[in-house]
């Protein structure tokens, strides 16, 4: 298997307009083996950080068993414009929505999906709050959809209410519950760092 630290605004795969994706990369991943490697979850085109690939077949049942069970362990991190209190958990249930004006996108629908997801806080400053969120399913859009059902969107996430800009959500880190177990730290990316330190963040 493999771990990479995916760029903030290049998708996993190419849209319907075409343009850069890691596709692009399949041979160079590939490194010599029969088939290139294939993601095991997803992350947004605009979210930077951890993005496990299997690279046989097998590797890719193991991986998506270990999504599937909860037994990898997620933690990004984020910077929120509003308030939240220095520990909690979202338990609202998200549904796919769309309209031609707005395109699509997830809200909170008692007919919806289970959703949770854990937070803490790690810094606040300058009107901003840096976050660790700890999503325990794996919804579309879950973790932006439920801070801006908190009141407390993603800076740069114009689509839930953080305002324009790029968007501030990194995949921190992934934890594998294989024998032996595999972890992976991804590092703030550059767009990231002057709001992280206005929240004195670590």
């Amino acid at each position: 298997m493999l771990v990479l630290d995916k760029p903030a605004g290049l998708p996993v795969h190419p849209g319907p307009r075409g343009g850069a994706s890691l596709e692009d990369w399949a041979e160079a991943l590939r490194q010599g083996r029969r088939h290139a490697p294939l993601p095991a979850h997803r992350l947004d085109t605009d979210t930077s950080g951890c993005l496990a690939f299997g690279r046989t077949r097998p590797a890719m049942a193991a991986l998506g068993r270990l999504f599937a069970t909860g037994q990898a362990e997620k933690t990004y991190w984020a910077v929120i414009r509003g308030d939240l209190p220095e520990e909690g958990v979202c338990e609202a249930p998200l549904l796919k929505r769309s309209t031609k004006e707005r395109g699509w996108w997830m809200a909170v629908d008692p007919k919806g999906q289970a959703a949770r997801t854990e937070w803490r806080v790690l810094g606040r400053g300058g009107g901003l709050v840096a976050v660790a969120l700890r999503p325990r399913t794996g919804r579309t859009h879950q973790l932006r959809a439920h801070l801006a059902h908190l009141g407390a969107p993603i800076l740069g996430d114009e689509r839930y209410g953080g305002g324009a800009g790029r968007l501030h959500l990194l995949a921190r880190e992934l934890r594998l519950k294989l024998e032996p177990p595999v972890g992976a730290t991804a590092k703030l990316p550059p767009h990231m760092e002057e709001a992280w330190r206005r929240c004195g963040a670590p």
